[in-house]
This record gives structure tokens, C-alpha cells and sequence, in this order.
């Protein structure tokens, strides 16, 4: 079977929020990254899961894509150790401090760059912010048609999607042209890692990785020809500033990003009364008809 579709997948690597406090803030109200630990964003494991059912069922293609510091290649491995394809990186400190709006012009010019594509999936929203802006705005920015709350592909076949979303109460199918970008909820189990593909991807490197490791490499010619070597086994993952995309600097990241932070408030909730309930059957009784006559049950 060949090749005949392409799905891109953005992806984020996001700050643990359960473990968010004052010192994980920014005096600008950004997230201090540095403070937190860094996982793989739940919802973009979906978008990612249902990426690689497609490759399963159509043999597409699928290319997973970040943006963030160099270190966010690691979410990048993550997803192709689970069956990823290929991956790019989008890193530049012109990208940091970034809102929805200039995220999603970031990712728009890094698809532009990538070219012809079938699918851009997302996962819904980011644990970090909540928001569920930037797949719609990024499909705004790609004038492309969008399906949200996907929970699966019902079909996909040359120049339309047939996908199954959420509702309230319900589903319902709707029908689109493709290219087309979808947003995924969590209605799947990702996939885990696979053994013999982390044996094989966890040599995949970036330049800025290159580099890192080792410092002869800064000179032009030897960095490209260890990059040409890295490509020809499939463990180069591309890196993108936001000159090689082609971004307008004054659309990215902070300067680029007119939603502002008044404040962070730390919320503690306390418990005002306490009861104690006898582990009784008794206990158990009198307590199940205090709730029932006070509407907290029935």
C-alpha cells in the first residue's frame, strides 16, 4: 500500500499544573516552565493516537510538530517512539511569551513551510492554559474548514473526512473537504511506547542537540554533514527559527501576543464544617437522609 495522505499533528509540551504555585508564575504572568516538570499535553496524546490509527488504516503519513525550547524535543521522541513518522521543532526566543494568537500564526507558518498536507490534528486544549483557541485559530490563519471535539474518523478517502464528534447529549457526523483541521478529545487510549522504536529513535537529534553534545560541530560544513547522516536514518528532527518559517516578528511571541495577565491568585479551599459520620449502619443511614432532605441527593 502506498502513501496517500499526510497528517500533521501539533503537539505541546506543557508544565504539570497540578503541581502550579506562585513561584511557577512570571512577574509578566506567563508560566515560569523552568519551575514545573514537563509532560507530553493529554489531549495532544489523543490527536496523536488517532493520527497513527490513520496510518494504520490508510498507511498515511505522520509528522508531529512543536513548538517550544530546544529541550521540547523530547515530546517530539515521545511521539516517535509511539509510531510518529517524522518531526520538526519550531524554537526561537523571538517564539517565548506567546499567547493563542501568536501561536497559532507561528504553527500556521511552520505548516506553510512543511507543504502540502491532508490533516492538521490538535488535541482539544492545553492543560497550561485551557483555552481551546489555537486549533480553530490556526485553521482560521490556514483558511481551512475545522470539525471540533472529534472523537474519531469514520472515513477519509482523497479530498474528504467523514469524522464523529461530541455534542451535548450525544454524536454527530459531519462531512468535510479536505485539507481540513480537526481538534481531538480524549475519547481514545494512546498507544504506549514501543520498545524497539525507542532502541531506534532516542539517537534522534535536533541541531541544537548537535551541538549541545558536541562543539566541534559549530563549524558549518561538519554540522551539515552530520545532519545529512542523522536525515538519511530517519533521527533528524528539523529545526525552525522563525526566520526559516518565515514569521513577521512583530506577529510572535510576546510582542506579538496582546492578551496580558492581570494577576495570579494561589486559591486554597478550606473547609468551613466537619461532621463525623459513625462507621455504622446506622451512621450510614442517618447520614444518607440529612443529604436527601437537604437536596444535596435526589
Amino acid at each position: 500500500m502506498t502513501v496517500s495522505y499526510t497528517v500533521i499533528v501539533f503537539v505541546k509540551q506543557v508544565p504539570d499544573t497540578q503541581n502550579i504555585s506562585g513561584e511557577a508564575m512570571t512577574p509578566q504572568g506567563t508560566v515560569n516552565r523552568a519551575a514545573l516538570p514537563a509532560i507530553f499535553n493529554p489531549e495532544d496524546l489523543n490527536a496523536l493516537e488517532l493520527a497513527l490509527q490513520l496510518k494504520d488504516r490508510y498507511n498515511a503519513r505522520v509528522i508531529v510538530g512543536t513548538m517550544g525550547p530546544p529541550n521540547a524535543a523530547e515530546v517530539l521522541r515521545n511521539a516517535l517512539y509511539r509510531g510518529a513518522d517524522e518531526a520538526f521543532l519550531l524554537t526561537d526566543r523571538a517564539f517565548a511569551g506567546a499567547d493563542t494568537l501568536a501561536t497559532s500564526y507561528a504553527l500556521s507558518c511552520a505548516a506553510k513551510k512543511y507543504g502540502k498536507f491532508d490533516l492538521i490534528l490538535c488535541g482539544r486544549q492545553a492543560i497550561d492554559g485551557d483555552t481551546a483557541q489555537v486549533g480553530p485559530q490556526l485553521a482560521e490563519k490556514l483558511a481551512l474548514p475545522q470539525i471540533c471535539y472529534i472523537e474519531d474518523v469514520v472515513k477519509l478517502e482523497p479530498g474528504k473526512i467523514r469524522a464523529k464528534r461530541a455534542i451535548d447529549g450525544g454524536y454527530e457526523v459531519l462531512e468535510a473537504p479536505t485539507p481540513c483541521l480537526l481538534t481531538v478529545i480524549d475519547s481514545n487510549i494512546p498507544r504506549p511506547q514501543n520498545a524497539m522504536r525507542i532502541m531506534k529513535y532516542k539517537k534522534a537529534k535536533t541541531k541544537s542537540e548537535v551541538i549541545k553534545g558536541n562543539s566541534e560541530y559549530t563549524d558549518a560544513e561538519r554540522l551539515a554533514e552530520v545532519e545529512k547522516r542523522l536525515a538519511e536514518k530517519g533521527l533528524l528532527i528539523h529545526e525552525w527559527s522563525a526566520e526559516d518559517v518565515g514569521a513577521d516578528k512583530g506577529r510572535i511571541g510576546f510582542a506579538g501576543s496582546p492578551t496580558k495577565v492581570k494577576e495570579v491568585m494561589s486559591v486554597i479551599l478550606t473547609a468551613t464544617d466537619s461532621k463525623k459520620v459513625e462507621p455504622t449502619e446506622q451512621g450510614i443511614t442517618d447520614l444518607m437522609h440529612e443529604l436527601i432532605t437537604d437536596h444535596t441527593l435526589g
